[in-house]
């Protein structure tokens, strides 16, 4: 099997959001669809690499979120032969997906057309509920699936057995190309520190040869890039607890929370754009929104 990376060009910058195309013999597959406002990359991505929509025939989403998931709809109808494939906690919200849109709208409000375009239901008899633990044929070969909880509670990583592949989703974090810098994807509702932990000693355990982020490519560092991820949510949890104990506000955390995480980020030698690519592919604001909601459940508040 050949992995190639479709870069989506989300709001067209480059290394943002990627779908992960795995090749066999006459057969494709996708991991990850990215949002319908990415479609024309996406199928760019397929042309580019000589697939037919009708070869494509199984998507694998790491989770529902829009980023990930939000074309599967659209894509019923342009992929013919595809079966779509995600955790069981979230086939429901794709099959019927308003209350998915309700909960973003909330999050990102008047922007959610241009940032993620229109969603559509899949059809339950193109999806199969996943639990984790299944291997699934995927381009003449089969992708294990193995269920992550932490950024969400229905997070799939997939991995590849024969390269060692895993496509990692949010859970390993977002990374930019060039950077060794690993970001924590936090926003809300369901970020969960303690089950995020467990799930990267599951993948450590799984020992992969390269981890595949959706945001954004692929890197052999496996295990200092799952440290310093493990580091970074500890402390960045910690860092917004504390403020909320000294009762700053959202605003005042986030703005606290930027100075630390830029000032990390330019240490490790990043530049301004690629603060600005960072910035896109996991805002401060929602990063310390989701971290406010997780400390508010632990200490039994309503979140």
């Amino acid at each position: 099997m050949r992995i190639e990376t479709i870069d989506l060009d989300f709001m067209e910058t480059p290394h943002t959001i990627a779908s992960f195309l795995l090749l066999g013999e006459g057969r494709a597959a996708l991991v990850e669809t990215g949002p319908t406002t990415c479609m024309e990359s996406l199928l760019g991505g397929l042309k580019e690499h000589g697939v037919s929509p009708e070869e494509v025939g199984e998507v694998f989403l790491t989770h529902i979120h829009l980023d990930h998931a939000g074309a599967s709809g659209h894509l019923v109808d342009v992929l013919p032969n595809a079966t779509f494939y995600v955790h069981e906690v979230g086939y429901p919200h794709m099959a019927d997906p308003s209350r998915l849109l309700r909960s973003a709208s909330r999050i990102y409000g008047e922007n959610m057309d241009v940032l993620w375009g229109e969603v559509r239901p899949v059809p339950e008899q193109r999806m199969v509920a996943l639990k984790g633990g299944e291997r699934v044929p995927a381009a003449g070969g089969v992708l294990e699936a193995h269920y992550t909880p932490g950024h969400a509670y229905h997070h799939l990583a997939y991995l590849e057995p024969d390269s060692g592949a895993l496509f990692a989703g949010d859970v390993g974090g977002i990374r930019l190309p060039g950077c060794t810098y690993v970001r924590p994807p936090t926003p809300p509702p369901e970020v969960d520190i303690e089950a995020w932990l467990q799930s990267l000693d599951l993948i450590r355990a799984l020992s992969p040869a390269s981890l595949w982020p959706t945001h954004f490519g692929s890197y052999g560092d496996v295990e200092r890039h799952l440290d310093e991820l493990e580091r970074r949510l500890e402390d960045w949890s910690s860092f917004v607890e504390e403020r909320m104990q000294r009762g700053l506000d959202r605003e005042r955390i986030a703005a606290e929370l930027e100075e630390r995480g830029n000032s990390e980020l330019r240490a490790a030698g990043a530049g301004d754009e690629d603060l600005a690519s960072y910035e896109l592919a996991g805002a401060y604001w929602m990063l310390v929104d989701g971290l406010m909601r997780y400390v508010e459940r632990r200490h039994g508040r309503p979140g």
